[in-house]
């Protein structure tokens, strides 16, 4: 049970409620360029400034690239900071993107996820965060509006603790989460402030004591300096858990690494990320009411991947369908059916992928589609025949 519970709903599309969120965390600086899907968190952000709610520094800057940069910069100065950004900024911010990790830089971005040019796109896919996925950043996905508020705070906490350092970006889908309303059971601000005290830096910029920040490195120390966010990174889940735990005792409302249904006793299991979760919970339970052992798990945690999260739901199935929203010409599998089939891997199994491509440009995936991936795949075990390995395009007119 929760401790506190909320007393009301406020209704939000999901930019409104990460905007809240933002503004209770209490930040310090916000460095923002517009761009479709994602400009109503900064402008709400900005309103905040204006109105004289949130006491900060509001940047307006010449491009995402500034953004990001003038969000190290802040942050080296041990400010709070905060971001926002979808598709092409994100890819304008690629080279700073490493910078910020590697300089242990703890922001906080909300990508609304959006399809890359060309042709101009401006819906839903997950090929700008894909694209970026090895930059050291932290990498969570939400289901909904309500996921997206609370890992705001979760975000800022995990990015800010001593042994982690490390940048994270809360993903939502553009359009399909960040335009749509839905009731968010929010905190208040006192108990925002009892969760995420303001921050203390331990090392940042101070003319009174000169420090060195991104210095020229040589091979000798260049290699281990980057193998600092791996080791940053591997602590990530352990540490995400406890705040989680925190989380729950004040609000009753935790999600994990990833998101499991019915996969105790499943068959075949469903993979994939973001909104479509939601959709695909409706597909598993509508075929276990015809009696197929379906199951699904949402990937909450991408970065670091949570293979010690994932094994247990889905080691004992017959078949996984692993669902991308984004593609990688050329690879062997797209993004995250790469990274499961790792894990199988690793641990020594052996167990069937068919790796989906679909929904690229915002293209959307019904209940009734889901319930046609699963069934083809339960009836190809049935019958015996080998589940094809390779990449499938899921609606694709050819």
């Amino acid at each position: 049970m929760s401790l506190l519970q909320p007393k009301t709903l406020k209704p939000m599309s999901t930019s409104e409620a990460i905007a809240y969120a933002v503004k209770q965390a209490n930040v310090d600086v916000i460095a923002a360029y517009p761009i479709t899907p994602q400009t109503i968190i900064v402008e709400r952000l900005s309103e905040y400034v204006n109105n004289g709610e949130l006491d900060a520094e509001y940047i307006a800057v010449e491009s995402e690239h500034s953004a990001m940069s003038a969000c190290v910069a802040a942050s080296l100065t041990g400010a709070r900071v905060f971001t926002s950004t979808a598709s092409q900024g994100l890819a304008l911010m690629h080279e700073v993107l490493y910078i910020a990790s590697s300089l242990r830089c703890p922001i906080v971005m909300a990508i609304a996820n959006r399809a890359l040019s060309a042709p101009i796109n401006i819906h839903c896919d997950h090929s700008d965060m894909m694209g970026s996925r090895d930059a050291g950043w932290i990498q969570i996905f939400v289901e909904n509006g309500q996921q997206a508020y609370d890992r705001i705070f979760q975000a800022f906490k995990l990015a800010e603790d001593e042994d982690i350092l490390l940048p994270v970006g809360v993903n939502l889908d553009g359009f399909f989460l960040s335009h749509a309303v839905e009731g968010i059971a929010t905190i208040s601000d006192s108990e925002a402030a009892m969760f995420l005290p303001p921050r203390k830096a331990k090392y940042y910029i101070d003319s009174s004591m000169p420090m060195t920040f991104g210095a020229f490195a040589l091979p000798d120390w260049y290699f281990e300096i980057k193998h600092q966010v791996v080791e940053a990174m591997e602590k990530v889940p352990k540490k995400l858990a406890e705040i989680e735990e925190i989380y729950y005792k004040m609000t009753g409302r935790r999600y994990g690494h990833v998101g499991a249904y019915k996969t105790d006793d499943a068959e075949v299991c469903l993979i994939c990320a973001g909104s479509a979760a939601a959709t695909a919970k409706f597909a598993v339970t509508s075929l276990r009411e015809k009696g197929i052992k379906a199951g699904l798990l949402s990937i909450r945690l991408f970065r670091p991947f949570p293979a010690e999260s994932i094994l247990p739901h889905i080691k004992d199935v017959k078949a996984l369908v692993v669902m991308d929203r984004a593609m990688s010409p050329g690879a062997p599998s797209a993004p995250i059916g790469q990274d499961i089939k790792t894990v199988l891997y690793d641990a020594g199994l052996n167990i069937p992928v068919a790796n989906y491509v679909y929904g690229l440009g915002g293209r959307d995936i019904s209940v009734a589609e889901f319930e046609n991936i699963i069934t083809k795949i339960i009836e190809d075990l049935k019958a015996g025949r080998p589940i094809e390995r390779g990449v499938r395009y899921w609606g694709l007119r050819i």
